[in-house]
């Protein structure tokens, strides 16, 4: 079956989309507006994009009522101070980042609202989510429209790791399975675990060719 994304409506592709780049990694975001109230909200259109310098990144999109209502909280606040948090979701995390999601009104503390414990940040105002097993403190690096969606690319400033058995800080390891992340799969509730994994070595083209000649 050949879907043409020209000759499909927005909602449809936005579908074929979610259901099939899988499993997608969670940014648990926390921001500020000037004011200093914090939001947090998760977001899995998110990933890394380099390394020098560090740039993490995740796609704001617009707010359920349309393309003419206001920006997502989220964006607001960053465009306002220009830092975030992005906060990692491991399993016992998942349903306390699914309760952000819920469309508190504006100004709402969803994590005071929901309970949950923050930590003070090293460069930046917003805190970082207590619970959650990684937190990356982050300032703008670049804004970049996407269609009604705005990728939001931060330049990470710190790292903040739960030890917990996970961490070998001399060597800069860490144990990403026992980290226990879970992945955004399809549809409204569904997640992936990620401590089902198969090893599959890179090889060199040296490898490869002998393996020809065999």
């Amino acid at each position: 079956m050949l879907f043409d994304f020209a000759q499909i409506p927005t909602r449809e592709a936005y579908k074929l989309l979610v259901s099939t780049v899988v499993p997608r990694p969670i940014a648990w975001v926390v921001s500020q507006d000037a004011a200093g109230v914090t939001n947090a909200a998760p977001f899995s259109f998110f990933n890394a994009f380099g390394d020098t310098p560090p740039v993490i990144g995740f796609s704001c999109g617009p707010r359920p009522e349309g393309v003419d209502a206001p920006v997502k909280d989220t964006l607001a606040n960053i465009r306002a101070t220009g830092q975030f948090v992005v906060c990692l979701v491991n399993e016992a995390s998942a349903q306390a980042m699914s309760d952000t999601a819920i469309d508190f009104p504006t100004g709402v503390d969803e994590l005071a609202a929901l309970g949950l414990a923050t930590e003070p940040s090293l460069h930046i105002k917003p805190p970082r989510i207590a619970q959650a097993p990684v937190a990356m403190e982050c300032e703008t690096f670049q804004l970049v429209p996407v269609g009604v969606h705005t990728l939001v690319l931060g330049r990470v400033l710190a790292m903040h790791v739960q030890d917990d058995g996970v961490l070998n800080a001399e060597k800069y390891y860490i144990d990403t399975p026992k980290l226990n992340l879970v992945g955004r799969m399809h549809g409204r509730g569904w997640y992936a675990r990620t401590n089902d994994r198969v090893d599959i070595p890179r090889k060199t083209y040296a490898q490869w060719k002998a393996e020809e000649k065999k």
